[in-house]
Order: structure tokens, then sequence, then C-alpha cells
């Protein structure tokens, strides 16, 4: 492909990015991403705009939220383009929040390995059902949802 213009349309930036022109204007709404208009009411972007794509796409690659995502872009001066330092800052913040995502695949993943073929298929004894309800012991149903004197705490 020859020379990328600085200002593209949203064709050409669901080309170059792989995203659909549904996404792009969606994105857009959200505020992760800022197009101009033309005299004719068309969206121009600046070619800036595919590195904030790639940024949003590695973002949700390691499970952050689109607001999350928003919320660290709003960090960035003059909604300017993610730096790799920019990256670096922000995946430090990120970093307690995923290795407490891995945490919790690597228990169920655990659970679910000393589980199967056991076909107890009980919901009162199994270690992956609801295993870390507390309030299991108060009975069925929603026990804090009953009045007093009732079973409800």
């Amino acid at each position: 492909m020859g020379h990328l213009p600085v200002r593209l349309t949203i064709g050409q930036l669901a080309e170059r990015s792989g995203m659909s022109h549904s996404a792009l204007r969606f994105y857009e709404a959200r505020g992760l991403i800022r197009a101009e208009r033309t005299a004719g009411n068309q969206r121009r972007y600046h070619r800036s705009t595919l590195r904030r794509l790639a940024f949003v796409s590695a973002a949700q690659r390691v499970g952050l939220t689109l607001t999350q995502i928003q919320e660290a872009l709003a960090t960035l001066p003059d909604e300017r383009t993610p730096t790799a330092e920019d990256w670096a800052r922000l995946s430090r913040v990120w970093r307690d929040e995923l290795d407490t995502r891995i945490d919790a695949l690597q228990r169920l993943r655990d659970r679910l390995t000393s589980c199967i073929g056991c076909g107890c298929l009980s919901l009162r004894s199994c270690g992956l059902h609801n295993s870390d309800d507390a309030l299991a012991a108060l009975g069925p149903g929603a026990p804090l949802l009953k009045p007093a004197g009732e079973g409800g705490v």
C-alpha cells in the first residue's frame, strides 16, 4: 500500500485496523477515538488513531473492559496516542487486577482437574459449585432478604 494520508476515512481506518465500521463508530461514541468532520459531515480520523486502536485491542485481549480502557486513555494529555512508556505505566496499574484474575483461573483449573470423572453432581458438596458461599449454612434461597425472625440475618 502506498503513502498513508494524515486523515483517514472510516473505510481506510477499518481496512488498516481490521475493525468493522460499526466497531469504529461504537468506539467513537464511547470516546475511545475521535473523528473530525468534513464540510460534507464525513468522518476523518488522524492516522495516529491506528495506534490508539491497537492500544484498545491489546487492552481488550488482556481482559480489560472498555470502561477501564476509556479511563486509561483519559489519563493521556490532549488525547494523544499512547506511547510505549504509557503502556508500561498503565500495565503496572492493571497488573494487580490481572494477577488476581490469573490466580482465580488457576484455582478454577485445579478444582476442575480434581473433579473430572468424579460424577458427584452434588450441589452441596461439590468444590466447584459456589464453593465460597458463606451463607449456604443459613439454608436455601436469599437469607439476607428474609425478614428477621424467619431465618434472615
